[in-house]
C-alpha cells in the first residue's frame, strides 16, 4: 500500500510543478504584452540628430520643435535650449 500512496504523491506532485510553471509562464507573457502598449507611431515622436561631436538636436516631429545641446569637451553638462524653426 504504501508504495502505491508514493507512486500517487510522486505523480501529484510532478502535475502540481507543470501546472504552476504553466501557470507562472502564462503570467509572465500576459505582463509582456500589457508592457508593450506603445505603438510604433508614438516610439517614432522624436528624432535624434548628431550634428557633430559638440551637438545634438532632438526634432519633435508633431510640433516642429527642435532642442539643441552642446557638449563641450572634456566638461560637464549643459542646459537644454528650444529652438523653433518656423520662426
Amino acid at each position: 500500500m504504501s508504495e502505491k500512496l508514493q507512486f500517487f504523491s510522486i505523480i501529484f506532485l510532478g502535475g502540481c510543478i507543470l501546472l504552476s510553471s504553466w501557470l507562472i509562464s502564462q503570467s509572465l507573457h500576459s505582463n509582456q504584452e500589457e508592457k508593450v502598449g506603445i505603438t510604433q507611431e508614438q516610439s517614432l515622436k522624436y528624432e535624434l540628430i548628431p550634428v557633430n561631436d559638440n551637438n545634438i538636436i532632438i526634432f519633435d516631429k508633431e510640433s516642429g520643435e527642435l532642442w539643441r545641446k552642446f557638449i563641450a569637451s572634456n566638461e560637464g553638462p549643459t542646459d537644454w535650449t528650444m529652438e523653433n524653426p518656423f520662426e
